[in-house]
């Protein structure tokens, strides 16, 4: 008995006292990140909300194991967000356009009613290329009669994971969603709301395929209603990519499962505030970056430094994160070992750089944050 075909559906229960310490941790970290970006200035404000829509992007789609050209994605999000750079050329596609669309479009206006409609458009921006299988997807409308099943395993012998009710009671089951959604019963934490959103629309499944990213979408407009906020500092679908295995077997058990959802609840505010602790990792990042660009506003720095020295603040990468020495410089900026030498000597007499421990031919850098020598390799 899937949790859809319970006499109660969908009067879900939950251990609220249970919840309450991961609520307070939660919103003690939302507090901490609006708190940091509200004493950004308006262009540093851009980039972590540029950071945190590009991750939202990337990761969004490679949980349902889609990957998207980064650089696309990247520049789509610097059109959209206004970003341009005079002189470049910004490599966006179809793709990346329409999925930065749908992401902007779920949290931008969060208080406007959420509908079949608006669902329907949202699925439909998934996928403005129909090609090969695609023809086969309904797109921008309701899945068709087929019975609807999430399997693994062989085509012989597959796995049922899950079966989303039946296409004949799918219209009335989501006029309910959206009606509890567009007036949530009184006194429903706002983040508890979120996580009974993800499950309740994943599990009806309304749509041949984009299911996934689109209930995403919808979670998302929920934290912006929950934090009252539309600029999104912070990533559920990273935090979510990152314990993806679980994320699938809590959905399923779940699924299987009674009407108390305490452990999916449970485990959903756990990855929300991941995805916070992780977002404020980034925004201080991001604050070091503006503060060492501030500093070095009139040092002359050849291109190539510049960019090794934003791939470092960036802490781009495992490679870095004992420094850097010559031979990464070289491979990183496409220069002689010689050339990579001079240049390193040179960032530490500009004070960029500082010499780490060690010597000889292991000699490594790091970046020079501020007098102390604080670097990006702690």
């Amino acid at each position: 008995m899937y949790i859809w075909e319970r006499r109660n559906w969908p009067s879900f229960d939950w251990d609220e006292p249970a919840l309450r310490p991961l609520l307070d941790a939660i919103r003690l970290l939302q507090g901490r990140a609006v708190g940091r970006t509200d004493a950004m200035s308006e262009h540093t404000d851009l980039t972590v909300e540029m950071d945190a829509l590009i991750q939202n992007a990337i990761r969004t789609s490679e949980i349902e194991g889609e990957r998207l050209d980064v650089g696309s994605v990247r520049s789509s999000v610097a059109r959209h967000l206004g970003l341009e750079q005079a002189g470049v050329t910004l490599r966006t596609t179809p793709e990346s356009e329409a999925l930065i669309e749908l992401l902007l479009q779920s949290t931008r206006q969060p208080e406007e009613p959420l509908s079949r409609q608006m669902l329907c458009h949202w699925q439909s921006l998934l996928f403005v290329q129909r090609s090969g299988l695609l023809h086969e997807v309904r797109v921008g409308e309701l899945r068709g009669d087929h019975p609807m099943q999430v399997v693994s395993g062989r085509m012989d012998r597959p796995t049922v994971h899950f079966e989303a009710p039946p296409r004949a009671q799918l219209e009335g089951e989501l006029e309910a969603f959206l009606e509890w959604f567009n007036q949530p019963p009184e006194g429903l934490d706002p983040l508890v709301r979120a996580g009974i959103a993800h499950l309740w629309l994943i599990t009806l499944h309304p749509f041949d395929d984009g299911n996934g990213r689109v209930t995403r979408a919808v979670t998302d407009r929920a934290l912006a209603q929950a934090e009252r906020q539309s600029i999104r500092f912070y990533s559920l679908s990273a935090a979510i990519m990152a314990r993806r295995e679980a994320y699938y077997d809590h959905l399923e058990s779940t699924q299987k499962g009674g009407l108390d959802i305490t452990p999916w609840l449970a485990w959903f505010l756990d990855t929300l505030k991941e995805a916070l602790e992780q977002a404020l990792l980034r925004i201080d990042r991001v604050l070091l970056k503006t503060h060492f660009w501030q500093r070095h506003a009139t040092t002359v720095l050849s291109e190539r430094q510049i960019k090794v020295l934003n791939r470092l603040l960036d802490n781009a990468g495992e490679a870095f994160t004992q420094g850097i020495n010559a031979r990464k410089y070289q491979a990183l900026a496409k220069v002689s070992k010689a050339t990579a030498t001079r240049d390193m000597i040179e960032l530490v007499e500009k004070g960029c750089f500082y010499r780490l421990p060690g010597g000889g031919r292991s000699t490594r850098y790091a970046v020079l944050l501020n007098e102390k020598g604080k670097s990006t390799s702690s």
